[in-house]
């Protein structure tokens, strides 16, 4: 059935006259008449007031079938209390960042940006979920943009297949060497998270004058409680008084950065090396709430209740699919695979495909080879581009990871590509904040920059914004896999006591050297 035939049909089962209808909606009864006949078709704020006025769905009266609007016009609802969700949970409440997300995939659909906004606008109901529903399927189906300059697959295979070879010299490493080195990468990745949770959020309009006014700036230890007098914490907007700092706490504190590389450990533990994307959403359903996750993972372990397994995991109604969860994940299969870059990457795809697609899977898959390469090399360079090896080279993340080292090696300063960074990506809004390039980004180039020192990468990495915690704990993994545990001073190490927090089910709390003997044991020597 045509669209103006169903208009008419609604009308008139409602007792409606055009004039009626006209008065309802704030049209012309011209126009009423126009959509009856065909001539003309509502806009989007007249196809949401029709399914208002008449309790059908938007798609219902574009797509070409009357049986369910048959089927909704008799059909008692129970419908959620929309207003309880969390906006991560709300896919109708995510239009923008699909819309932005889209098109940076290439998708076709910017001749529709007003149908994103416009239902964008619309307050929490079941109208702008069906709404969702329409945009969803219209992005599901949406075909590539001619001339897309990136080629970008995300099943295993077509990775490979888009990869560009990197040879560099690797070292041999003997067991305890190796042991530092896993010692090292456990401790950094716990110290660079440690550094960066108190100011997780804060933007650096804040942050730079808050490191300046306790003496802590260009950034050199951990900000600490005892220095953030009520004087300090009134200027800035940013919540301050928190427990989270270095001179209070007895062990380091819980957090999803930490809780991902405990948790990997515990999934090659229960299934192997061998494990499927399949058991690490096992694993994310038994031991850990909903609340651990954040925004991908947040999307994916609802689907995984709801009966979606991977890779639709990662693909229904998932607007961040290239956010940085993905990365935050991939340490361990660094870790385990000394040496390896490319079974490091293929582990980290097993684990990132649950959630995310393209850049988000490639994000895991180049942190977890870097590792890898960390442990055989300490030039700074080959551990990049060792990790840009696992990756397609067409990739838009490949493409900026380059760009930092090309600029790196040309004379760029540290100010400048830093200062390029906030220029090209805007940490006030939540995409490009929270998306894997630009903090892949701030990782490559802290590593560059800090040219080697522990300490001094992950406060360049700390203080740059964005994702704080996420990138001090990457680029401090990656360092203290480089560098060894005996690279790490006890300015960073002392505070954190030999332990850590987690909120995994039947964990708690760890001691980091049982972490690394564990590891020692899921090594293939």
């Amino acid at each position: 059935m045509l669209m103006g035939d169903k208009i008419f049909r609604l009308r008139r089962e409602a007792n409606l006259s055009q004039e009626d209808l006209a008065e309802i909606l704030n049209v012309s009864r011209q126009a009423v008449q126009r959509w009856e006949s065909g001539a003309a078709k509502p806009d989007v704020n007249n196809l949401i007031g029709l399914s208002k006025q008449f309790n059908v769905s938007v798609d219902s009266l574009l797509f070409d079938s009357d049986t369910r609007v048959v089927e909704e016009l008799q059909a008692k609802k129970i419908l959620p209390d929309y207003g309880v969700l969390h906006a991560w949970e709300a896919y109708s409440e995510q239009m923008m960042v699909e819309y932005r997300q889209s098109v940076e995939e290439g998708l076709d659909i910017e001749e529709y940006q007003d149908l994103f906004t416009a239902v964008h606008k619309l307050p929490k109901s079941d109208y702008k979920e069906k709404m969702a529903d329409v945009i969803f399927d219209m992005v599901l189906n949406a075909k590539k943009k001619p001339g897309y300059a990136y080629d970008e697959p995300s099943d295993l295979e077509g990775i490979k297949e888009k990869r560009k070879a990197y040879d560099f010299e690797k070292k041999e490493v003997n067991t305890d060497a190796l042991k530092s080195k896993i010692h090292g990468a456990w401790m950094g990745r716990i110290i660079g998270c440690f550094l960066g949770k108190p100011v997780e959020g804060i933007r650096t309009d804040e942050l730079h004058p808050l490191l300046k006014e306790t003496g802590n700036w260009p950034m050199k230890r951990y900000i600490l409680a005892k220095e953030l007098t009520d004087e300090i914490c009134d200027k800035y907007k940013f919540r301050l008084k928190k427990p989270t700092y270095a001179d209070l706490i007895e062990y380091a504190p819980v957090d999803d950065d930490t809780n991902y590389t405990v948790l990997s450990q515990i999934i090659v533990e229960k299934n192997g090396r061998d494990f499927s994307p399949y058991d690490v959403a096992q694993a994310w359903l038994q031991y850990q709430s909903k609340n651990a996750y954040c925004t991908a993972e947040r999307v994916a372990f609802c689907n995984f209740v709801k009966g979606y397994l991977p890779p639709h995991s990662a693909i229904y109604k998932n607007a961040f699919r290239e956010w940085i969860g993905a990365q935050i994940r991939g340490d361990y299969f660094g870790y385990i695979n000394p040496g390896n870059p490319e079974l490091a990457a293929e582990m980290a795809w097993r684990d990132a495909s649950i959630s995310h697609v393209k850049n988000g899977i490639y994000g895991e898959m180049f942190i977890a080879a870097m590792l890898a390469c960390a442990t055989v090399t300490g030039n700074i360079e080959d551990i990049i581009y060792g990790g840009l090896a696992q990756i397609p080279e067409q990739s838009r993340l490949y493409e900026a990871i380059d760009n930092i080292v090309k600029d790196y090696k040309n004379g760029v300063t540290q100010a400048e590509a830093f200062a390029k960074l906030h220029t090209t990506y805007d940490e006030h809004n939540g995409h490009d904040w929270c998306h894997t390039i630009s903090n892949a980004i701030i990782v490559a180039a802290a590593l560059l920059y800090g040219e080697g020192d522990f300490g001094k990468s992950i406060c360049m990495a700390v203080e740059t914004g964005f994702d704080t915690d996420c990138n001090g704990a990457t680029v401090g993994s990656i360092l203290g896999m480089r560098n060894g545990i005996e690279g790490i001073g006890k300015e960073w190490s002392d505070p954190i006591h030999g332990e850590l927090n987690t909120s995994i089910f039947g964990v708690g709390k760890v001691k980091v050297i049982d972490l690394v003997e564990k590891t020692m044991n899921h090594i293939e020597l």
